[in-house]
């Protein structure tokens, strides 16, 4: 028995062990780079302790050690690019420079010079890995397991095999693996992974769920509705990938600027090599070694490292705060803006309408009107009995049980019930009589629709008790967003296809420069393109599918996180948490990110000309030519990992 139970604990132990492991190694390969760095940097620094001691094929092996550990990585990087695009790069220079060195026996200087050139590529793909943090944490969230039920039988299967119409069962604690439409159960569903909200939702029959969020605390039955691969879930985690594969212009820039300036280093230094031998009576060991000098502190290491750090630091720094950027091209031109355009409903707006006002007939029970009203929009799925069900709610500590018999619905009009042997009747103006509706509580309903809300009557047999005045309430975030961004010097404008009363209402609550009512999606890329050339750089905000050819049309399209999977991939960024201040700090930190690129930029070349000039007057030794090129790419590497913050 004893032999019997140590071997189910060793099994037991086999998978945490091997996790173990696994993640020990994950660790490692993770950060190889800087870990081959360092040890290139401590055997270069044991050697030249210790050179007195060592024999003279010893110091020399060493020295080869801490290349091939130090320079492994770069140089397999610059061969491997060079065979590809046929062109020389900034890491076959370093290996130039460092098999010059060695030549005329300047091994430690050498062996110096990949050391620090590996240890700012290791801080590059530091930036990197903290830039795909956010992919990884995303991907963790993504169930690769599902359960299928087919037949009456559960059946484990990969999330990538579901199908269209495929029912799956998700357990209280699990995570939804595809979206879908809820068919039996209800649970609160964590959506935190997809809209940033950290209040559950409760969700039943008949409501959308979506890939990566977790029933807290039921078990449902889903029926799926999109493929595993288009899910939302899905669509930001492309999102997120593709911004790391879109560069910014001036990225692109230095990129093209880059082999068209190692080809003409290398020519320079060919020149160099015999020009002052033959021109300025230098000695012949002059020359070649003030031609390597220059082969190391021409390189264009941190004019290359200029940007791509500090690209990568900001859109992981606001990917973190809910801001997702498809591609460095729009985090640059993000702080350009003169001009925004904003859509109204879903944006400005929460995009569901609330109950703002209720009066009633001084001889009606407010609370069984109020119960009835209630019960009788809970037959119905027009999207305005939604608010008037949640006021009923909210009115009332405990629905009553009310028989609601023979619901009808009139299509653009309202909807007639029997209650309690009356029949109630509850819809527009035209439904329940213009011209009692006009009248009743002395006209209150002009008033009401004088500030842009949908009025609803409610109509007991033939007498009304009550109106109800409904209205896409204005976010709480929109009007410090609106604020702010008047505070920074942009024009804000606000692009409906609704009415001009309602229109007018939201901008004047909003408080947005002005407004254009009434416009159908075609007009709303016509006013955009006419705010270009006003303008010249512009960013609109929508979240409907309405609104796609329009952010398409601005140079920065926004699209709000719970918008239309249109309107998402559309998008140049995204605000997953719906929260528009978001965008001022975006201009931010867009703002901060150009102005550090330009330091960057202008340190590195100024750098580059100072050594150069000191190299050509014999003022420069290897060893600092070394310190000072490589020690400029590490400073303005760490100068962009700032952004992180």
């Amino acid at each position: 028995m004893a032999t019997e139970t140590n071997v189910l604990e060793k099994q037991d132990r086999a998978p945490l062990s091997f996790f173990l492991e696994n993640t020990y190694f994950r660790k490692i390969r993770d950060h190889i780079e800087l870990i081959a760095a360092l040890v290139s940097g401590f055997l270069i620094l044991l050697t030249w302790s210790m050179e007195s001691v060592l024999s003279q094929p010893m110091w020399v092996i060493l020295h080869l050690i801490a290349f091939t550990i130090g320079g492994y990585a770069k140089a397999k990087e610059g061969i491997t690019e060079t065979v590809r695009t046929r062109q020389l790069n900034v890491e076959m220079l370093m290996i130039f420079a460092a098999v010059g060195s060695v030549a005329i026996g300047y091994w430690t200087e050498g062996a110096i010079l990949i050391f620090i050139f590996a240890l700012s590529g290791a801080l590059e793909t530091y930036s990197m890995n903290k830039s795909n943090k956010a992919i990884s944490s995303l991907m963790e969230m993504q169930p690769e397991e599902a359960v299928l039920l087919e037949n009456g039988m559960e059946n484990t299967v990969p999330v990538s095999s579901l199908a269209i119409d495929d029912a799956i069962l998700v357990r209280s604690g699990e995570r939804i693996p595809a979206d879908g439409v809820i068919t039996k159960g209800t649970s609160a569903i964590d959506e935190s992974a997809i809209t940033g909200e950290s209040m559950p939702l409760s969700k039943k029959n008949g409501n959308d769920v979506y890939a990566g969020t977790m029933a807290l605390d039921g078990t449902l039955t889903v029926t799926i509705t999109k493929k595993p691969t288009e899910t939302v879930f899905q669509r930001i985690i492309n999102m997120v990938q593709s911004a790391q594969e879109e560069k910014s212009p001036s990225q692109l820039f230095i990129e093209r600027f880059e082999s068209t300036y190692v080809n003409v280093v290398l020519i320079t230094v060919a020149i160099m090599l015999f020009l002052p031998y033959f021109v300025f009576d230098w000695a012949l060991s002059d020359s070649i070694y003030r031609a390597l000098v220059l082969l190391v502190v021409a390189s264009p290491c941190a004019l290359v490292a200029s940007i791509t750090p500090a690209t990568l630091s900001v859109i992981s720094n606001a990917a973190r705060k809910g801001v997702l950027f498809k591609g460095g091209i729009h985090v640059e031109n993000l702080s350009h803006i003169k001009a925004i355009a904003l859509d109204k409903t879903g944006t400005l707006t929460n995009g569901k309408p609330e109950v703002t006002d209720v009066h009633f007939a001084d001889e009606a029970d407010k609370t069984y009107v109020t119960a009835v009203v209630g019960a009788i929009e809970n037959e119905s799925t027009h999207p305005l009995a939604q608010a008037l069900i949640t006021y009923s709610k909210q009115q009332l500590d405990e629905m009553p049980s009310l028989d609601v018999q023979e619901m009808k619905t009139l299509s653009g009009k309202g909807v007639t019930a029997i209650v309690d042997n009356k029949k109630w009747e509850i819809g527009n103006p035209d439904f329940v009589g213009r011209s009692e509706a006009e009248a009743f509580s002395d006209g209150i309903a002009a008033e009401l629709a004088g500030e842009g809300k949908t009025i609803i009557f409610a109509k007991a047999d033939d007498t009304i008790v009550s109106v109800f005045a409904l209205k896409d309430t204005v976010r709480k975030s929109t009007k410090k967003a609106i604020s702010k961004l008047k505070k920074a010097g942009i024009h804000t404008v606000m692009i409906t296809g609704d009415n001009e009363l309602t229109a007018k209402a939201v901008a004047e609550e909003a408080g947005v420069h002005h407004y254009i009512a009434n416009c159908l999606p075609q007009e709303k890329v016509e006013h955009v393109k006419s705010l270009r050339e006003k303008y010249q750089n512009i960013a609109m905000v929508g979240d409907g599918i309405n609104d796609a050819p329009a952010l398409a049309s601005a140079n920065v399209g926004i699209a709000m996180g719970e918008g239309t999977g249109v309107a998402l991939e559309t998008a140049d960024m995204v605000l997953m948490k719906n929260n528009l201040e978001r965008i001022t700090n975006s201009i931010t930190l867009s703002g901060r990110m150009n102005r550090i690129v330009k330091q960057n930029i202008a340190f590195s070349l100024s750098v580059i000309v100072v050594l150069i000039l000191t190299n050509y007057l014999q003022m420069l030794d290897l060893p600092l030519g070394v310190v000072g090129h490589e020690g400029s790419t590490i400073l303005v590497i760490l100068n962009g990992l700032r952004l992180l913050k």
